[in-house]
Formats: C-alpha cells, structure tokens, sequence
C-alpha cells in the first residue's frame, strides 16, 4: 500500500498543461567548484508497473514518436554535463551499483519501457558517464512502513473521517486519469515539466501534510505518515551522499513524488545545491 499511494500522490504534478508553468533559474545557489549539484527529474513511471491502487495509463514509449521524444529530452540533460546518474533501484550497499547498467546496449531502448533505462542509462550513455547507482530504499526485515496509509484510514475510519478520506483518494484518481489524457496533446518532455514545475511540486507535498488534518489527540497517524515518507527520503539521499564526489553534477532519475524532499534535501545539505531541470526539459518541448 505505501508504494502504490505513494507513486499516485506523484501524479498530483502533472494535473496542470505545462504551458502554465512558469521555471526558475538553473540553481537554487551558487555553486561552487567542489559543490555536488544535484537535478532530480521528476517522472511517471513510463512502463506500467501497475502496482497501484490507481493507475496511470501510460501510453507506449516504445513506439517511434516516443522514442523520438525521450531521446530529445536525454540529449537536452546532457547540456548539464552530468558525471553520475542515480536511478529509482534498490542495489547493494556499499557501493550502490547498478549492475543492470553494465550490460546495456541502445537496443535495449526498443525492449524496456521503463524511466530507468529510457532517460537514466540512455543518459548515462549519451554521456560516457559509467557510475550509475540506484539508490532506492524500501522496508526490510524490521524496519518501518514507509507510506502506512492503512493505519490512517484505519483511523479515520474509527474516527468518523473515512467520507473526507474517501473524497481525498477520489481527487488523487481524478488527477491519474486526467494525467492520462493529458498525454494525447503533449510530448514526454513537456509532460516532465508539468511534474517538474516549482509550483506543482510544492502542490504535492502539500497534499501530503494534508494528511495532518485527520490525526485526533495523541492518535497521529497522519504525523507518522509524513515522518516515515521523510525518512525514506532521507536515506535516498544518503545513499546519494555515499557514492558521490565534490565537484559531481549529479541527475537523479526518479519518481515524481520524491522530488519535493530530494530537492529540500540537496539545498539544505551544506556541499550541495539543487538544480531545475525544467529550462533543460522546455528545450526538449521544443524540438518536438
């Protein structure tokens, strides 16, 4: 359950055209020579997993047009000169790895529809760039659920709240399948800027912490859900911390409902500093 919410809190970022976003600047700071940039691109999960309780209907990035698509929004990444690439995979520590990338070809391009292989490793390659992590965290052994929405809706439920929940999850579906058709009219690059925009980030954070509104006393389930989907955050970006360089220009390719903390994270961790990839994004819009 805590996955799947949270993949579908993602798509909150794309509710709106991305002719109505408006960018920043590339940094957030002034980086200096040993300073780690870190862009985080913001994506869908281009191949279907299906494993959510509402599903975006993604349409085949396989096909010609797509491919098109995505390789003019990997050709525009690489003006960031990136020196490492980090992707949404659980790996080994220490080293964080991502041993699928050893054995990728170009061809593979036309067999595996998935964000880590479409922008990450065509990236990757584009560049020359061999160090590609993954560096996701998901519970294991004792450890806490990351996203324990059943214990909020357990708790609205006991505290006469399911109707309001019930309405929340509705607009989270409505917002999936407008997503869906906002893929018609719109290229991958342009649909990456609408989950990239500051604005529609700072919207999805902000639908979690609506969950705060639900907790009563010292029954706080809503506390605990925004606590545990920080700290999974946090331990993304100390796996991040643990494999990069000063001086790296580091694009972290990821679910879009991370964005939001890995960028708070970059900015506010002394050595780092985040970057917009949203002006890089409106030049791939372009050329399709």
């Amino acid at each position: 359950m805590n996955k799947g919410f949270a993949v579908i809190f993602a798509a909150i970022a794309a509710a709106c055209t991305p002719a109505e976003k408006n960018t920043q600047s590339n940094t957030k700071a002034t980086a200096g020579p040993d300073t780690i940039q870190v862009m985080v691109v913001g994506t869908f999960h281009m191949n279907n997993p299906g494993r959510d309780l509402a599903n975006v209907d993604v349409e085949n990035m396989l096909t010609d047009q797509r491919q098109r698509e995505i390789a003019a929004v990997a050709n525009a990444l690489t003006e960031f000169k990136p020196t490492v690439i980090a992707v949404e995979r659980i790996t080994e520590a220490p080293d964080y790895v991502d041993l699928n990338f050893a054995d990728y070809t170009p061809a593979r391009l036309l067999e595996t529809a998935d964000e880590r292989t479409q922008i990450g490793y065509r990236l990757a390659d584009m560049v020359g760039v061999d160090r590609v992590y993954g560096i996701d965290e998901q519970p294991d052994g004792g450890e806490p659920e990351y996203f324990p929405f059943g214990k909020l809706s357990a708790h609205a439920e006991a505290t006469g709240q399911s109707e309001a929940l019930a309405a929340q999850v509705e607009e989270i579906q409505k917002i999936v399948a407008d997503f869906s058709a906002l893929q018609k009219d719109h290229n991958v690059a342009e649909l990456l800027i609408a989950q990239n925009a500051a604005e529609e980030v700072a919207e999805n954070s902000a639908f979690y912490y609506r969950t705060l509104e639900y907790d009563r006393g010292e029954d706080q389930p809503g506390a605990e859900l925004n606590a545990y989907w920080f700290m999974r955050n946090a331990k993304i970006f100390s796996k991040l911390m643990q494999v990069v360089e000063p001086g790296d220009r580091v694009v972290v390719v990821y679910g879009a409902g991370h964005k939001f903390w890995l960028d708070h994270l970059a900015d506010n961790t002394p050595g780092y500093v985040s970057v917009d990839p949203v002006p890089y994004l409106e030049k791939a819009a372009a050329q399709n």
